[in-house]
């Protein structure tokens, strides 16, 4: 498991990614809805989508949380059911196809790439994480080691998303050539 200062920092690299994703798809407007007529032109989707990966983030280990009880202890068991990669990406897919014609979608992609964010995180670790059915893992480090390098990947990848979306891939393009990669 990642640091909980790992999983902050990396969603914010996934509310990055997700309001860059949300952006070029045209699904942060609202036109014809309260959003819409209230922010004018103001793309509320991307920020929504945006806060949304920052909250999903740390949303597989909350999620486990008894809020209800006094005790707050887990009602399940740590980096089960929350943690379960096929209903994040499901999440994710479902989100993204109705980007543009749900005022929910943005929110719902965004907090669903944080989620799946913090499960890239967790994975290198020996716990692992059950992307399908059995707990996968990388066997990498053990919990809390090398969080730089989880949180470096997770920001990379904020880059080049966001790079690819806002700057149309001009900058992309040059480091990977720097690399002798493009």
């Amino acid at each position: 498991m990642a640091s909980n200062k790992a999983h902050h920092a990396t969603g914010f690299a996934a509310g990055v990614i997700a309001a860059a994703v949300v952006a070029r798809v045209g699904g942060g407007s609202f036109h014809g809805s309260f959003f819409g007529s209230f922010f004018g032109s103001f793309h509320i989707g991307v920020l929504l989508s945006f806060i949304a990966g920052v909250a999903g983030s740390t949303a597989p280990d909350w999620l486990e949380v008894a809020w209800w009880s006094r005790a707050r202890r887990l009602w399940i068991t740590h980096r089960t059911l929350t943690h379960w990669g096929v209903a994040w990406v499901v999440l994710l897919a479902v989100s993204y196809h109705w980007l543009g014609r749900s005022v929910y979608a943005a929110p719902a992609f965004g907090f669903a790439c944080g989620g799946l964010m913090h499960l890239l995180a967790d994975w290198p670790n020996p716990l692992g994480v059950p992307w399908v059915a059995g707990r996968h893992s990388l066997n990498l480090w053990n919990s809390g080691h090398c969080d730089l390098i989880v949180v470096g990947a997770a920001w990379v990848a904020a880059w080049f998303v966001g790079e690819h979306v806002w700057l149309h891939g001009v900058h992309a393009g040059a480091v990977l050539r720097v690399l002798g990669m493009g």
